[in-house]
C-alpha cells in the first residue's frame, strides 16, 4: 500500500527539499544533498517517496526575463450565472493562453489568471471570455510587474 499527501507525515528535512526544489527543481541530487547534510542517496529516497505519495505533483520551469518580460499576463474576475460554472470552466479549459483559473468568494465567482503573446492577443482573449454563455460580467487587470514570486 503506498502512502498519499493526506496520510504522510512531513519532517522538517522533507519540508525543507520541497522548498528548494520549489526554488529550482533542477538543482542535482548532489546540491540537495549538501545543503540538506545528507547523501544523495538519502535525498533521491526522499525525492521518489514524496512523488509516490504526491506531495510533489510534478517538476516544473520558470522562465526567464527575456521571454517572461514578452508575455502580457491579466487576471480576469468572472461573476457567472446561477449554474453556469461548470460550462464556463469548459470553455474556459479550451483556451491555451488560460494559465488558471480560481473558484472565489467575494462579489465575483472566479478569477482567470491569462497569458498572450501581445496585448492585441489578451484583448482578444478578454473579448472571448466575456462571450462564453454564462459570464455575466468581468473586470480585468493587466500585470504590470512581479514583485515577488515563490
Amino acid at each position: 500500500m503506498t502512502s498519499t499527501a493526506d496520510d504522510m507525515k512531513l519532517d522538517a528535512r522533507d519540508l525543507a527539499l520541497v522548498r528548494l526544489l520549489e526554488t529550482d527543481s533542477r538543482l542535482p541530487t548532489s546540491t540537495l544533498a549538501k545543503r540538506l547534510g545528507v547523501s544523495r542517496t538519502t535525498v533521491q529516497t526522499r525525492i521518489d517517496r514524496l512523488v509516490t505519495a504526491e506531495v510533489i505533483a510534478g517538476f516544473t520551469i520558470r522562465l526567464g526575463k527575456p521571454l517572461e518580460s514578452r508575455i502580457v499576463r491579466g487576471h480576469v474576475l468572472v461573476t457567472a450565472a446561477p449554474k453556469a460554472a461548470r460550462h464556463i470552466e469548459a470553455s474556459l479549459r479550451t483556451m491555451p493562453q488560460v494559465e488558471a483559473l480560481h473558484s472565489v468568494s467575494g462579489p465575483f465567482d472566479m478569477i482567470v489568471q491569462v497569458a498572450a503573446a501581445s496585448i492585441e492577443e489578451l484583448d482578444q482573449v478578454l473579448d472571448d471570455i466575456g462571450l462564453i454563455d454564462g459570464v455575466e460580467r468581468t473586470t480585468s487587470s493587466i500585470i504590470l510587474s512581479t514583485r515577488i514570486r515563490r
